[in-house]
């Protein structure tokens, strides 16, 4: 024992690097499962507590299974025997820590506490794989537990990289920014580099079906949206990309929402800048600016998913077990977009110098 429906491209046989094999903590539907995969990683397992993400995980990662498990419950030896004989081995995951969350903490202190990332750093303290990468909110970084995390990794021999980045500037077509990081012991790691390919709105979802809120495209029913109610379909009417509630009629104005603390609430999105974070939220039009660019509705599943850089033929919806709406909003806002996730991959790939 170490001290403790179309896949991701992998690579050719002739391009072949030493085999790492990852397993994912907290892998959701699979953003950062797929972009690791689509790096060159071989992503065996999945290990997350809502079970409801298994169909698009496993239906989208051949070959990755899928693992219902709550991380409190997991050792590192319950997870040894899928890394087999793997040359080199990785931990990787986005824990859920939503006290550090800027939308979370606006009105409120946060909670001093992050334990999901504390049964992380206890799964790489189990096992010390050779590979270890987390994302996670910017607001943690400051925080102690992240701290120790780092601290553990540097005590275990690990070379660790870490940092605040703009997801725009890496070719996700949205202002998010998020923590990153990435460690070693096999050689020295690195942050992956910003590819100065910055997206907009249009670029990503300009050619989808147009449909009406509260409508699901036949042919993908992952395209699908909220109904609006009388007043905010009046409201979004009255809306203009890259506005506020304030091109509206007096009429149309709730004085709650003259008190918002969010940034453009029932806003419209622009076709030529990046779009606002995709949060869970973005199904609703009054939750930011979440409004299509021109259709009289908020941003669809398969719209958001596109925004977080997921393939255009991603599955999204079990046929034989539909969720609602709302819950796939969570799904997709709580992704790592494959982009940044494929980027992460080939900064661990180049973290295995001396093998």
């Amino acid at each position: 024992m170490r001290h403790q429906t179309r896949p991701a491209p992998r690579r050719s046989d002739a391009d072949k690097a030493p085999t790492i094999r990852a397993i994912d903590v907290f892998c959701g539907i699979g953003g950062l499962t797929y972009g690791l995969r689509s790096a060159g990683l071989d992503v065996v397992l999945g290990l997350d507590s809502d079970i409801s993400c298994r169909y698009a995980y496993e239906t989208n990662n051949d070959g990755a299974a899928f693992l219902k498990a709550d991380v409190r419950d997991v050792h590192f030896s319950d997870l040894e025997s899928h890394f087999g004989e793997s040359q080199i081995t990785a931990l990787v995951g986005c824990a859920p820590c939503q006290p550090f969350s800027s939308h979370t903490r606006r009105n409120t202190a946060p909670r001093d506490d992050c334990e999901l990332v504390d049964e992380f750093a206890r799964l790489v303290g189990e096992g010390t794989p050779d590979l270890v990468s987390m994302e996670n909110v910017p607001g943690l970084a400051k925080h102690p537990t992240f701290g120790k995390l780092v601290e553990l990794l540097r005590d275990l021999n690990y070379d660790v990289a870490h940092g605040v980045i703009d997801f725009h500037k890496f070719g996700v077509p949205q202002h998010r920014r998020r923590l990153v990081m990435v460690a070693s012991r096999l050689g020295s790691a690195a942050l992956p580099e910003p590819t100065n390919c910055i997206g907009n709105v249009a670029d990503f979802i300009a050619d989808i079906q147009p449909i009406n809120a509260g409508q699901t495209w036949k042919e993908d029913p992952a395209h699908t949206t909220l109904a609006l109610t009388p007043i905010n379909l009046e409201r979004i009417r009255q809306s203009k990309p890259g506005g506020t509630w304030q091109d509206w009629d007096e009429a149309l104005v709730n004085p709650c929402q003259k008190r918002a603390h969010y940034p453009a609430p029932y806003g419209r999105m622009r076709w030529d800048e990046p779009a606002p974070t995709i949060t869970t939220q973005f199904c609703y039009y009054s939750t930011g600016r979440f409004g299509h660019p021109n259709q009289d509705r908020a941003l669809s599943v398969r719209e958001a998913a596109l925004l977080q850089t997921f393939p255009r033929d991603y599955k999204l919806v079990d046929p034989d077990s539909p969720l609602t709406i709302r819950k796939l909003a969570r799904h997709v806002g709580n992704a790592v977009p494959v982009k940044i996730a494929e980027l992460i991959g080939s900064s661990l790939m180049g973290a295995t110098a001396s093998v």
